[in-house]
C-alpha cells in the first residue's frame, strides 16, 4: 500500500482528498502544517508528500527546504491558481510537481502514479549498468549521482531527467519526449515544471573544464546532454 502525507490546512479539500485516496487504495496520513508533516515524516516516512505552500506555523517551502535537506523523497507542491511564482520557486527548491487549486482528485492521482511509476520501474529495471559522461557518474543501481566524484543530491525527477539525456548522449531530446519519459505526461502550452527542472540540473552538474554547459539548449526544439569526447 502507497502511504502518501498530505500537509494541507483546508479542511474541506484534505477530507476530500483523504477520502478519494482512501478510496483508491492508499494509505493517507494528514498534517494541518509544515511542523507536523515534519514530525509525521519522522515516525514514518511516507511514499510521497503532498505539500500546500501556504500553512499557519511552517509553510510548505520551508517545509520543502527541511525535507531536501535530508531526502530526496518524491513532493508535489499545491500552490494557488495562476500564481507563477510560487510554482517557479517550488521547483527551484526541489518540488517534483506542483498543481494549482482547484484541481480535480484525478489529476493528482495521475501525477503521483507518473512519479511512483518511474521510480518503481528505475528500480526494478533490467538494466542497472552505470553512466559515465563528461565527469557525471550515474550508480544506476541505487539511482546515486557523482560529479567528478563528489555526491550530487537530485530529486527524483532531475535524476529520471539526467538518467534519459544520458542514455543518449549527443542526440538531441525534444521538450515533450522529455515531459513524456521523465515527467510521466505530455507537454501543455503554459507548464514550465521541465525548464525548472533542466535549470536545476544545470546548477548541480555545472559545466565542461571549457565552460560550456553540460546540458545544452537547442533552441526551439529541446536539450542535449554533452558528451565531452565527442568534442559537441
Amino acid at each position: 500500500m502507497v502511504k502518501l502525507l498530505l500537509a494541507d490546512d483546508d479542511a474541506r479539500l484534505s477530507d476530500l482528498i483523504k477520502d478519494y485516496f482512501v478510496g483508491e487504495g492508499y494509505e493517507v496520513s494528514h498534517a494541518w502544517n509544515g511542523r507536523e508533516a515534519l514530525a509525521l515524516m519522522a515516525q514514518d516516512t511516507p511514499d510521497i508528500v503532498i505539500l500546500d505552500v501556504m500553512m499557519p506555523e511552517l509553510d510548505g517551502f520551508e517545509t520543502l527546504k527541511q525535507i531536501r535537506n535530508k531526502s530526496s523523497l518524491p513532493v508535489i507542491m499545491l500552490t494557488a491558481k495562476g500564481d507563477d511564482i510560487d510554482r517557479i520557486l517550488g521547483l527551484e527548491m526541489g518540488a517534483d510537481d506542483y498543481l494549482s487549486k482547484p484541481f480535480n482528485p484525478r489529476e493528482l492521482l495521475a501525477r503521483i502514479k507518473a512519479i511512483l511509476r518511474r521510480a518503481s520501474q528505475e528500480k526494478e529495471g533490467d538494466s542497472t549498468a552505470d553512466l559515465e559522461l563528461s565527469g557525471v557518474l550515474l550508480r544506476r543501481k541505487n539511482r546515486t549521482v557523482f560529479l567528478e566524484d563528489e555526491p550530487v543530491e537530485l530529486t527524483s525527477s532531475e535524476y529520471t531527467l539526467l538518467e534519459c539525456m544520458m542514455m543518449v548522449p549527443g542526440q538531441v531530446l525534444t521538450k515533450q519526449e522529455l515531459s513524456e519519459k521523465a515527467l510521466g505526461r505530455k507537454l501543455t502550452m503554459y507548464d514550465r515544471s521541465l525548464d525548472m527542472h533542466i535549470s536545476n540540473l544545470r546548477k548541480k552538474i555545472g559545466n565542461l573544464d571549457n565552460s560550456e554547459p553540460r546540458i545544452k539548449t537547442v533552441r526551439g526544439v529541446g536539450y542535449i546532454f554533452v558528451a565531452e569526447e565527442e568534442g559537441l
